[in-house]
């Protein structure tokens, strides 16, 4: 399949500041309690024995055919966080069949053999699919060093956000490093999405930071359990959560602009 199938997928626009809630789908009966609960984004993946891998065509078709909302395709064909080359052309043909379904977007992350953002097969995947928004998933918490790791993600064509929980064992560790990271460098709150283990109470302090997207998989799943499927009432605390959160920092900051220029 060539490149006409970018041509089908719907256009994907939203600014950097807008709140956005991503919601991880695994099947078309996830689609309807995302939706109905207010995300704004919903990201499918198959589930893997080890990690989540990249699903097959047949199913983002039946995904998008169920939502108006822009769906991310994950593109990982192994539980590890590299590729190959023939991995890697499968990835484009995979990419290309997934924009062609109705996909908006895709994600992915690979590092190298020194545990570094593989800038070299990131750049050559996003060239590969010109104009359509990326995300790179959470292979950025296990680099070396997370801050050098951010400098070289900062203006990778296409990335619109980088899914994050600060450490591989999740934000329950990578918490307090991530949020200052995003606190100190306002082109990493401008990217990060936090995800993994994302607690409530996480949420307020990240939108202070600037921090406006966020990503959930099982808190909005009864149980906490990828068995169950998507429930509407838990997307909608999330999705209260994150406006209230959003509303009271701008409130804030309007009022700490007005104290400065009295």
């Amino acid at each position: 399949m060539g490149h006409r199938g970018i041509g089908c997928a719907p256009a994907y626009s939203r600014t950097m500041s807008e709140p956005l809630l991503e919601v991880t789908v695994l099947h078309p009966r996830d689609v309807t309690g995302a939706q109905e609960g207010g995300a704004d984004r919903l990201h499918l993946v198959a589930p893997g024995p080890e990690a989540a891998l990249s699903p097959e065509p047949g199913v983002v078709s039946s995904v998008c055919r169920e939502t108006e909302l822009p769906v991310f395709v994950l593109l990982r064909l192994n539980d590890s966080w590299t590729t190959t080359g023939g991995e890697l052309t499968r990835l484009v043909g995979l990419a290309e069949d997934y924009l062609g379904c109705g996909a908006a977007g895709v994600s992915f992350g690979f590092l190298d053999a020194d545990l570094e953002i593989d800038t070299e097969v990131c750049t050559h995947l996003a060239s590969s699919l010109p104009g359509v928004p990326w995300t790179f998933h959470r292979a950025v918490d296990a680099t070396l060093d997370p801050r050098r790791s951010w400098r070289r993600l900062v203006g990778l064509p296409g990335l619109v956000a980088v899914r994050s929980a600060g450490s591989p064992q999740g934000l329950t560790v990578g918490y307090d490093d991530l949020l200052a990271t995003a606190s100190s460098d306002p082109a990493v709150a401008g990217l990060l999405m936090p995800g993994g283990g994302l607690l409530a109470e996480h949420v307020p302090w990240f939108v202070r930071a600037g921090v406006s997207r966020f990503h959930l998989g099982r808190q909005v799943r009864p149980g906490a359990s990828y068995k169950s499927y998507v429930d509407a009432g838990h997307v909608r605390s999330w999705r209260l959560l994150l406006d209230s959160a959003v509303e009271r920092a701008t409130v804030s900051a309007s009022a700490s602009e007005r104290a400065s220029s009295a």
